[in-house]
This record gives C-alpha cells, sequence and structure tokens, in this order.
C-alpha cells in the first residue's frame, strides 16, 4: 500500500521529522548530513530518486567505515602502522611488489600462512600491523598477539581447562599475527601449546608470523616468506613439500619444538 503523502509541512518540521526518523532507524549519517545533502541536491537540481541514493549511500559508506574501525579495533594493535607509512627506501631488501601482491588479502582469503623474517629493526613489526590493518580492512577478522603473550595464555587457560576454549577463540578470526617469534626460547610445554593453534588453523585460516633472523628456518611451513634484511635483496622462499620437511623438522630439533614436525608434511598452495 502507498504511503499517503503529507502535504503542507514546513521546512522546519520536515526536518524534525527527517531528525526522528532517523533516529527510530539508526541512521547516524543521514541525520548528521541530511540539511547540507538537502542543500546541495536543491542547487544542482538532483532527481527525488538521485537524492535518495546519495543519502543511502552515504549511510553504507559511513557504515562499512565504522565497522572496518570495529575490526582493527578489535584486531589489538599496540599502535598504528600502514603501508604507506612504511620507508621502502630505508629498507631496500624489501621489494615493494611483494608486499602489494600481500596487501590485496588474497593470501587471507585462501587460508594461506605467511612469515615476516629479519633482523631487528627492519620493520617486520610495522609490515605484520600494517598488513593486518589491511585485511581488516578488507573485512576480516584479525587477531594481533605477541608469541610470548600468547604462550602465556595458552599456558593459563590449561591450567584453568580452558585450552579448547581459547584455542577456540583464536580459530575462529580469519588472521592471526603473531609478533616477535623466536626471541625468548620456549619450553616444550609452551612449544606444544603454540603450535596447537597453528595446527587448528592448518589449511583453515591464515597466520602471519614475524620471526628474528636466528629463528629463520621456521619459515619452511609458509608458502610465502619475505625476508628483511638490510643492504640486500629480498627473496621469497620456494621449496618442494620433502625440502620443507626435512628443513623444519631441524628447526624443531634446533629449537626443541619436535612436537611441531608434523606441519611441514602437510601440501602447501603458493600465492601467485
Amino acid at each position: 500500500m502507498t504511503p499517503k503523502p503529507r502535504r503542507g509541512m514546513t521546512e522546519q518540521a520536515a526536518e524534525a521529522a527527517v531528525d526522528q526518523a532517523c533516529r527510530m532507524l539508526r541512521l547516524p549519517t543521514i541525520r548528521t548530513q541530511f540539511p547540507e545533502m538537502a542543500d546541495a541536491a536543491a542547487r544542482e537540481q538532483m532527481s527525488y530518486r538521485g537524492f535518495l541514493a546519495e543519502m543511502l549511500m552515504a549511510e553504507c559508506d559511513d557504515r562499512a567505515r565504522r565497522r572496518s574501525e570495529r575490526r582493527i579495533k578489535a584486531a589489538g594493535f599496540p599502535r598504528d602502522k600502514s603501508l604507506r607509512s612504511f620507508d621502502f627506501d630505508a629498507n631496500p631488501s624489501i621489494d615493494p611488489a611483494v608486499i602489494n601482491t600481500l596487501a590485496t588479502c588474497d593470501w587471507v582469503k585462501k587460508g594461506l600462512p605467511l612469515c615476516l623474517i629479519g633482523d631487528s629493526g627492519t620493520g617486520k613489526s610495522h609490515l605484520l600491523i600494517a598488513l593486518g590493518t589491511e585485511a581488516a580492512m578488507a573485512g576480516y577478522r584479525v587477531r594481533y598477539t605477541l608469541a610470548t603473550k600468547l604462550v602465556n595464555e595458552l599456558v593459563e587457560a590449561a591450567d584453568d581447562k580452558q585450552l579448547t576454549k581459547t584455542i577456540a577463540r583464536y580459530g575462529r578470526v580469519d588472521l592471526l599475527c603473531v609478533d616477535e617469534l623466536g626471541y625468548m626460547e620456549l619450553d616444550r610445554r609452551g612449544a606444544e601449546l603454540l603450535f596447537q593453534v597453528l595446527t587448528e588453523r592448518e589449511e583453515k585460516a591464515s597466520v602471519a608470523i614475524a620471526s628474528n633472523e636466528s629463528f629463520s628456518k621456521a619459515h619452511m611451513f609458509a608458502p610465502t616468506c619475505v625476508r628483511l634484511r638490510r643492504n640486500s635483496t629480498s627473496s621469497c622462499v620456494r621449496l618442494s613439500c620433502a625440502q620443507a620437511s626435512r628443513a623444519f623438522r631441524a628447526a624443531c630439533s634446533a629449537s626443541r619444538w619436535a612436537s611441531s614436525s608434523a606441519l611441514a608434511e602437510s601440501r602447501r598452495t603458493r600465492i601467485a
């Protein structure tokens, strides 16, 4: 049934009605921007349909922006970092083309892992946070954590018999960003708990890891590894499954992570 138009409404009454309706319908962007948009539509002699479309598009765009902000906040990044603020000139070892490809988040869509390997001060954490932010802006659920913090949380959860619930919570995000892996040596229990989280996500959802150079063999389980070195050429690691398995076993043995060696057994899809 077509609603009956309201005749004889003054401009002031119309604005009050729009304000009240927007509050009831929870349209905050239209409520705040309506007067300005109405004046612009009158100047440009916009059609009613065009004016309505502009208002609805403004509301949708603002909602998308607010959702992105909520996802970024929920990710728990310790500071704001973006690819735009990353100084590639100061890090000549990093290929901007590789980073721009990663920024499309196709690897997150496919549930593939990523390793960022390098010494201290080469920009690993910056890139990890920036790529995680790109994923959050693209609509993916992201969680950032330090490796030591994650392990401590898992140990406490295991002691409280909440380990399954904690691992499931980390399994629900589309991208798990683990920073500073390898900076502190983990005992056997901590390593086993950490790799329970990684195994839960294997071939289901993405994990991005930033690790120091001394733990560089951990990259063997990831199809894409970005090496960050000062005054050197970056490279992407491409190994066969057999090579990856042998190399990762060696890394596990050296780091007392023997329980994690099974991760290298699965086949991996490469990012083009």
